[in-house]
Parts: C-alpha cells; sequence; structure tokens
C-alpha cells in the first residue's frame, strides 16, 4: 500500500488546518504499519503533582490516530471521532515528551478504527492505550 501522505505533508496539514494546536504536536515517523506522533509536553500540559493531564494524553492519541488514517486516505479535514475509549496506565514524566505508537486496525470506506499506545519518551512501559473510531464522510 503507497501511503497518501508522508511526515512531512501531515505536518504541514496539521500547520495549516490545525493551527491552534500543531505547535504542541509532530508527526514524527509514518509507515504502512504505524504512526508516531509527538506531544511537545508543556507547563500547560501539567496537572499539580507533576503529571500530564488526561486531556492532554487524549489529544495526542486522537491527534495520532486521526494523522495514521489521513496518512493513508488524504486530507480529509472533516474526518471525525465518533467513538472513544483510553486506559490511563501508569503516571507519565512531566519533565519529557510523550509519543504515541499508532496502528490502524481497520480502515473501511465510511469507518476506521486505530490504537494508539502513548509512552513517555525513554520509558518502555506504555503510560496509557486509546482505540478510537473515525466517521469518515462519503466521497462526493
Amino acid at each position: 500500500m503507497t501511503l497518501a501522505m508522508d511526515r512531512d505533508s501531515l505536518n504541514a496539514f496539521l500547520a495549516r488546518d490545525f493551527e491552534q494546536i500543531a505547535p504542541d504536536f509532530a508527526v514524527e515517523s509514518v509507515s504502512e504499519d504505524v504512526l508516531i506522533a509527538r506531544l511537545r509536553v508543556g507547563h500547560a500540559h501539567l496537572r499539580p503533582g507533576g503529571t500530564v493531564s488526561g486531556p492532554s494524553m487524549f489529544a495526542l492519541a486522537d491527534l495520532a490516530i486521526y494523522t495514521a488514517i489521513l496518512s493513508r486516505i488524504g486530507p480529509v479535514a472533516l474526518a471525525v471521532t465518533s467513538n472513544a475509549s483510553i486506559d490511563f496506565l501508569r503516571k507519565p514524566r512531566s519533565e519529557t515528551d510523550l509519543l504515541a505508537e499508532c496502528r490502524i486496525l481497520k480502515l473501511g470506506r465510511l469507518l476506521a478504527v486505530g490504537e494508539a499506545l502513548i509512552f513517555s519518551e525513554g520509558l518502555e512501559a506504555p503510560v496509557a492505550r486509546c482505540s478510537m473510531t473515525y466517521a469518515i464522510p462519503p466521497s462526493g
């Protein structure tokens, strides 16, 4: 399978269509099997007690799965999350970025299902696991 969008085109898409969040996120790599996305953890992402907030981890998973889908179908801005589930497994480091390792489990004409494991950079065990379903608008 040939990818419809590579790392550079995905990052350019985010910068153009999601400029309000683009500085916090980046697609690090993309292949047919896996996409790696980064959350540049900053003060705005932290909770008391020195942990990264759940909404920040959720945003990373959502962005990773969304861009993994776009890497296959192209720049369809109106593909939207229709279902999501996240499990917080352990406390992430607050002093390092978070990385989401994402796989597409099913890609249909109207629905796509993906899964992301989120890691604190430098740690082997994931800090969260997320699965999401996206609705893909009909072409035309």
